[in-house]
Formats: C-alpha cells, structure tokens, sequence
C-alpha cells in the first residue's frame, strides 16, 4: 500500500540532487490506511475496564473470581480479533491491552495464594 505523497523533504545544504543516482525516483512514502488514534484506544480502555469489574462483580471468593476473568478476557479477545478485522482497530488495541492487563492481575492473585498457601486455587 505504498501511496506516494511527494519527494522527501531536502534539507537547506542539499537543495539540489547529487547526481550520484540520477534516474531513480524517489522514495515512496508508506502510510497507515487506517491510523490508530488515543480517543478510540481510550474508548477500548474504558470499555474493557467497566467489563472486567462487571466480571469480577460476579464473583465471591478468589477461585471464582479467576475462573471469571479468564472468561472475560477470552471474550474481550474475542472482540478485540473482531474488531480488528470488522472495526476500529485502535478500540481493539485498547481492549487488548487492557484484557492482558486484567487477567495478568487475576494471575498475581492467584499466584500469591499458591504460593503463600501450596494449594492450587483454580480447582
């Protein structure tokens, strides 16, 4: 997808060309289609936030509460694979990173009580 927008800028000392490539042309410019903008990826964020609490709301001790963010960041990544390929993909980078960031907390909760505890507490 290499859409060429102009020659690149020449800096003061070299206006003109150096003659040491003369018939080649220019470089092209690649651009992002569809660019990721920080209002979408902070829509995603939010979205993904208020998903995870709803989630973890359900929950009444640490087991459930793990079993509960497991099945919500399998579906936020769900979403966000959809998303990417059917909508705004800087919504899905928000989801994505966020949902990794959730269940990589439930993960350190669970951790801990394995480690504090020596029984597994996902069983």
């Amino acid at each position: 997808m290499a859409e060429r927008q102009g020659p690149w800028p020449v800096p003061a000392a070299q206006s003109h060309p150096s003659g040491l490539f003369p018939g080649l042309p220019p470089r092209p410019v690649y651009r992002e289609p569809h660019p990721v903008a920080a209002g979408p990826v902070l829509a995603g964020i939010g979205a993904t936030v208020l998903w995870f609490v709803l989630f973890g709301s359900l929950s009444r001790d640490l087991l459930t509460y793990a079993w509960w963010t497991v099945l919500a960041a399998v579906s936020a990544w769900a979403v966000a694979a959809a998303l990417t390929v059917l909508g705004d993909r800087g919504v899905a980078v928000g989801v994505a990173v966020t949902s990794g960031f959730g269940l990589s907390i439930a993960s350190i909760f669970v951790a801990a009580r394995w480690i504090t505890t020596g029984d597994w507490p996902m069983w």
